[in-house]
């Protein structure tokens, strides 16, 4: 396997945008990518997504981008992993470089959530829970994650005020990055007195929808002769796990074992530990899972996520920095391109490209993007080492 460099990134502010559609937030994002890697071509396009076809008619984005940029004729599809499609696509493109198949691919995550009703949106959204033990029943992707929250609560004694600083950390971080959707800062007392959606979830517990694209531009690293004014960033590691989509077939409903097990392997590709990388961008649709994620990956032990929120742990000069640049609760989450997203922002921040929000020193950092409450879950760790 040869090892890949990412050399272009691009992505686009995460807002309702109702002058573009959903080809051209993608084309935004990927001929902003080539831009910066300098390139005007490419041999294959993976575009991830979730839910085009209910929420904008429109499927094989594959071809549609591709033709929409320019790259008729090449190679083009779309992945779909719910809310870890982008992800699916980045690995997808990975792959195909590391193997010598593919020379420059192109990966773009691309969602356009806001010009459907909201009630449509949830309906959407639950497709990645069990349609029949769950979704028949009635229950919302939200109650799901409620269901969660509450059980770890109860089990270790942890109260809802204790999750704050998760949220409270994604906004203010999100205040230095242009392509956030909230650029307001949220304090505890405000996150507190938010409404109520699902018992303990409240309104600042949850990551907001919104339409984005992100993309990057992938190449053999041995190929690289261009200096710019940043280091090369390559991809270290690349796994993923999956678990049962259903939260009460699993073995332990408050373990994220796919997150377990993708971050392991994706350690040992790297040759490294949990001790060695210097962010994280991991998937916080609910403060529970940024608990859950940051146990499962071996930042805290079981039972104490909360902790590293409440020692702020958790900021840029903290012990694991992490959603530096607003995460998905700030920055927000249009599903399909979230784990795009998550990737751009960690090689900015390998690049030295954080602005106000840069990690310093960063060599090694992480992300981690969850499909369904847990039941798909992809981790890459990339780094700006020689």
């Amino acid at each position: 396997m040869r090892k890949v460099a990412v050399i272009g990134i691009g992505a686009t502010r995460i807002d309702e945008h109702w002058d573009k559609s959903l080809r051209e937030l993608a084309g935004d994002a990927v001929l902003s990518a080539m831009s910066d890697a300098g390139l005007d071509r490419f041999d294959a396009l993976y575009v991830g997504n979730m839910m085009s076809s209910p929420a904008n008619q429109q499927q094989h984005l594959g071809t549609y981008i591709a033709d929409w940029v320019g790259a008729r004729g090449k190679e083009a599809m779309r992945l779909e992993s719910a809310c870890s499609s982008g992800s699916a696509a980045f690995r997808a493109g990975f792959i195909a470089v590391a193997s010598g198949e593919v020379e420059i691919a192109a990966v773009v995550g691309v969602e356009k959530m806001t010009d459907s009703p909201g009630s449509e949106i949830t309906s959407n959204l639950a497709t990645a829970a069990h349609a029949d033990w769950e979704v028949d029943q009635g229950i919302s992707f939200v109650a799901l994650n409620a269901l969660i929250m509450q059980r770890y609560m109860h089990e270790y004694g942890w109260k809802h005020s204790d999750f704050a600083n998760f949220s409270v950390n994604a906004h203010q971080n999100a205040m230095n990055n242009p392509n956030a959707r909230f650029h307001a800062p949220l304090t505890a007392e405000k996150y507190e007195a938010s409404a109520m959606i699902c018992d303990p979830i409240n309104l600042m517990d949850a990551s907001p929808i919104g339409d984005g694209a992100a993309a990057v531009i992938l190449v053999p690293a041995e190929h690289i002769t261009r200096t710019g004014s940043f280091p090369l960033v390559t991809v270290a590691g690349s796994a993923a796990a999956s678990d049962s989509i259903a939260i009460h077939s699993r073995k332990d409903p408050l373990w994220l074992s796919a997150a377990e097990k993708s971050s392991r392997a994706a350690y040992q590709q790297a040759g490294i530990t949990p001790a060695d990388i210097n962010l994280f961008e991991y998937h916080d649709a609910f403060t529970i899972m940024a608990a859950l994620s940051l146990e499962a990956c071996g930042f805290a032990e079981r039972g104490k996520g909360p902790r590293l929120a409440l020692d702020n742990e958790i900021g840029l000069k903290g012990r694991i920095p992490v959603a530096t640049l607003g995460g998905l609760k700030a920055r927000g989450h249009p599903v399909g391109a979230t784990g795009m997203y998550q990737i751009t922002e960690v090689v900015q921040q390998l690049r030295g490209q954080g602005g106000a929000s840069q990690v310093e020193g960063a060599r090694y950092g992480m992300s981690q993007n969850i499909g369904g409450s847990g039941s798909n879950i992809i981790t890459h760790i990339f780094t700006n080492a020689a």
